[in-house]
């Protein structure tokens, strides 16, 4: 009976080592939904909890018609595209004044005529490149 419970042991060993060595070979598939696009009257940081960003903060070139091309998981922009921001909008970078509210709507005196902007971003979450 000793040899059999040894044996027996010894085959639930190997099995054991067997099964853990293929798991974790397993690749894992995720999926996250992230939810509808932030419906922000002048777009949307492109980070977590991608909360409205400031007017100012995006440039003319991420509108196209008066609607934002997007930004973060929603960009749907040209795979090239890089844009204009005024990083001093970001609330990543100390900005603490007033943020719109998803839903709200665009203040119709609000235009470009002044942006002042001072960094690019290609709507990924990517400073840096692009044209100046």
């Amino acid at each position: 009976m000793g040899r059999f419970n040894s044996a027996l042991a010894a085959a639930v060993a190997v099995a054991v080592v067997g099964f853990t060595a293929t798991a974790s070979k397993a690749e894992a598939e995720v999926s996250i939904d992230i939810g509808a696009e932030p419906a922000c009257p002048y777009g949307y940081y492109d980070y977590a909890p991608y909360a409205c960003a400031p007017s100012g903060y995006y440039g003319p070139e991420w509108f196209t018609g008066g609607v934002f091309v997007g930004a973060g998981p929603w960009f749907h922009g040209p795979a090239d595209f890089h844009g204009h921001v005024d990083n001093r909008f970001d609330v990543h970078r100390g900005y603490r004044g007033p943020l719109p509210n998803r839903g709200d709507h665009p203040d119709p005196s609000r235009h470009f005529d002044h942006f002042r902007g001072n960094e690019m971003r290609d709507g990924r979450g990517h400073a840096g490149g692009g044209r100046r």
